[in-house]
């Protein structure tokens, strides 16, 4: 019968997989020896990530550390209180940044260096590479650092540091703009308005408005600049509206000087990634001013808003009164009005200076 088995087979059949397992092992073998690594081709570099890990430490975490607080402040943009403050809770966030022991029971990377790898590409905008020198870390597992990172500072604070203005900080802003004599103003353009009641040189005005450059429409919600103004009150509107528009200006300039990957070229990073390192560096950027306390421009931000400027409490608005608060935004007519009162509100209380 075909199905039928001498005595032998048994014994054949073993002594063939032995065979064959054998000779596998010797070509894995083979491999292992020559490309030294699992991998064929893979070099494995020995970092010694304990080196790196204690010299970070010493150098800046210990009791006792090599660099000052203001040298740490220079190097990581913020204060160490704070940026350990960061590095707990993104470590409590995501297990990714946990130190652990590989199957030889060698411990891998710490939480600080991981996360002062990718706060360095953010800070300085160097390549993923360049923390391998002193951190000890590879290129990709930088990269893989940086984007885990970023990715919890948005989902650790992000509520909190990115949250919409609520009414104390529309207070806040109109008090500033009122201090500078544009009675309504809620900054510089962001793509938002709010309503705010108040009133200037006799008209009232239900909604806030931002400065802008001539690009922008003319809308209500925008107050431009006079590009050729004529007259002495015109040209102390534009010098007053410039002067005020660049403060916020200025703002964007500080961030871009904290975090360099702001204003570096982005063509490697995808566009999740993109979102994540803006949101995180917007997100560290409002940490450090509050950690430094409260941004100073020579205004009493607790003062009380002038009794004619007030935040309204109305409900959110439905479809139709959306659209119409859409047309009263795009109102040209109600644009050169708020213009022109605003030119003589300025020239009336501050022209004589």
């Amino acid at each position: 019968d075909a199905f039928d088995f001498d005595d032998d087979t048994p014994v054949l059949a073993f002594q063939v997989v032995t065979a064959v397992v054998a000779e596998e092992e010797s070509n894995n073998q083979g491999r292992r020896t020559r490309y030294r690594g699992s991998i064929s081709g893979h070099n494995v570099v020995n970092r010694n990530r304990k080196e790196g890990e204690l010299r970070l430490y010493n150098d800046y975490f210990a009791e006792n550390p090599k660099f000052t607080e203001s040298q740490f402040r220079r190097r990581f943009r913020m204060s160490r209180r704070l940026f350990l403050r960061i590095a707990n809770a993104v470590e409590a966030h995501n297990s990714y940044f946990k130190q652990r022991t590989d199957a030889l029971g060698v411990l891998g990377l710490s939480c600080l260096q991981k996360i002062t790898a990718a706060h360095r590409i953010l800070a300085y905008g160097i390549p993923a590479d360049l923390a391998d020198e002193y951190l000890r870390i590879g290129e990709t597992t930088a990269i893989e650092s940086l984007r885990a990172f970023v990715k919890a500072i948005v989902e650790v604070f992000g509520d909190w540091y990115l949250k919409a203005p609520n009414e104390t900080d529309i207070c806040r802003l109109l008090s500033i703009g009122e201090q500078r004599g544009f009675p309504g103003m809620l900054g510089s353009i962001d793509c938002r308005t709010a309503p705010v009641n108040y009133t200037i040189n006799g008209h009232e005005y239900t909604m806030g408005y931002y400065l802008a450059d001539g690009i922008y429409p003319n809308w209500s919600t925008f107050v431009k600049t006079i590009l050729r103004p004529l007259g002495a009150k015109r040209k102390y509107f534009a010098s007053k509206q410039e002067s005020a528009r660049k403060d916020v200006e200025r703002a964007f300039g500080v961030l871009q000087s904290r975090f360099a990957i702001v204003r570096g070229p982005v063509r490697y990073w995808d566009e999740e990634t993109l979102a994540y390192i803006m949101k995180a560096c917007i997100i560290m950027h409002n940490m450090i001013i509050e950690d430094e306390g409260a941004m100073n421009l020579g205004f009493d931000h607790e003062h009380e808003v002038n009794s004619f400027i007030s935040v309204s409490h109305c409900e959110i608005p439905e479809l139709h009164d959306f659209l119409q608060t859409h047309n009263r935004i795009r109102d040209r007519a109600t644009s050169s009005q708020l213009q022109e009162d605003l030119i003589e509100h300025l020239w009336e209380q501050y022209g004589n200076e």
